[in-house]
């Protein structure tokens, strides 16, 4: 058998000339790319280094995650089609860490300890969350956008709300199950052989053509959806406020609100700092990885040393620890929620009128209180 021009035996026997120290079996070093063959192996500290980073990543994700799946699948007051994407980006973020347990065994064994096998599941488990988390983000900001902008009749039904729920993976799947089953693309080893991803670094057409498709269809669509929502969100509702303080000026009043004391800072910088923050959060958590894959494919591959590749990584998951703060610790009712539920939390939310409507954004043009 013949591989990237060599054989199978000269490459393993090559491979285990340069993988001195490398905990990597000779059986398969064929599923590891050439180029991170050319390492020496990392430090034991930095494996177990990385190792601690993702047991706190773990804890702090199903801690977080797990409160927003227990109070939202459990509350009838938040029980409502513009949450179910909130549960499905808490469910995306709780099974990205799933994978942790694979790289920690990785890691404290300083290697490929787990295997083909091992690397197929983290890797198939790390796509899911990652792009599914990516789309219901977007979806998120569009729902956000046709409420705030739409408040009569921007709202989602549940059966719309199910729709897109299942488009979100539908959109997701292909691009696991044709790198899973070797259809187009692979599952391999990258970095310090603890973490596993596409293949970004065989040199041919079909590799780049896979790479350009991901960095399209699960980043820069996204993010351009996540951008332009909420960017639309924050121009509409700095809009309506200058409209409002017109309006109060003409009637020489200091606010038209009804009850301007609920709100310590005005509609349009509480809408802001969230997108901004969810904006952010975003960009910063995929680009690197973005990054890292296009100069796979197209760049100069030399760039690529296995610590670099390692960072990348963990800012994806460590957005899957944080997500559940932004989204969730700024909502109201699910506020409430803790605050009932565990007041040992400290939490302090003044409490909504019940006649309010529902939906996933806490404030809006009309300063009405919405959850």
């Amino acid at each position: 058998m013949v591989l990237n021009g060599f054989s199978q035996e000269s490459r393993v026997l090559e491979g285990e000339q340069r993988l001195l120290g490398w905990n990597v079996p000779p059986s398969e070093l064929i599923h590891i790319p050439e180029h991170w063959l050319k390492y020496p192996e990392p430090e034991a500290s930095l494996h177990f280094l990385l190792g601690l980073l993702y047991i706190i990543f773990f804890f702090l994700s199903t801690i977080g995650n797990g409160l927003v799946l227990w109070i939202f699948s459990t509350s009838k007051a938040l029980r409502t089609p513009s949450n179910m994407f909130v549960v499905n980006l808490a469910f995306c973020d709780i099974i990205m860490l799933l994978k942790a347990p694979l790289f920690v065994y990785n890691a404290f064994n300083k290697g490929y300890a787990t295997g083909h096998i091992g690397c197929q599941i983290f890797a198939t488990v790390g796509s899911l969350s990652g792009i599914g988390a990516g789309i219901t983000n977007a979806c998120i900001a569009y729902d956000r956008y046709t409420t705030i902008t739409n408040p009569l009749e921007g709202r989602l039904s549940g059966t719309k709300a199910g729709f897109i729920l299942f488009f979100i993976w539908v959109y997701t799947m292909p691009w696991i199950v044709l790198p899973l089953t070797e259809m187009w693309n692979r599952f391999v080893p990258e970095g310090f052989l603890t973490a596993c991803s596409f293949d970004y670094l065989t040199d041919n057409f079909d590799t780049r053509l896979f790479v350009a498709s991901i960095f399209t269809f699960s980043y820069v669509i996204p993010m351009l959806l996540i951008i332009y929502f909420y960017s639309q969100i924050v121009s509409h509702v700095i809009q309506h406020e200058k409209v409002l303080r017109e309006q109060a000026k003409k009637m020489n009043v200091d606010s038209l609100r009804s009850n301007q004391a609920q709100a310590s800072q005005s509609a349009e910088i509480r809408i802001a700092k969230v997108a901004l923050t969810i904006t952010f959060l975003y960009v910063a958590a995929w680009t690197p990885y973005a990054v890292v894959a296009m100069i796979g494919a197209f760049g100069d591959q030399s760039l690529l040393t296995p610590g670099v590749t390692m960072i990348p990584a963990c800012f994806c998951k460590c957005v899957a620890c944080f997500d559940p703060y932004v989204y969730a610790l700024s909502h109201p009712r699910y506020r409430l929620e803790l605050q009932r539920r565990l007041p040992w939390l400290a939490i302090s939310e003044p409490q909504i009128n019940e006649n309010a409507s529902v939906t996933t954004e806490s404030t809006n043009p009309n300063n009405v209180t919405r959850t």
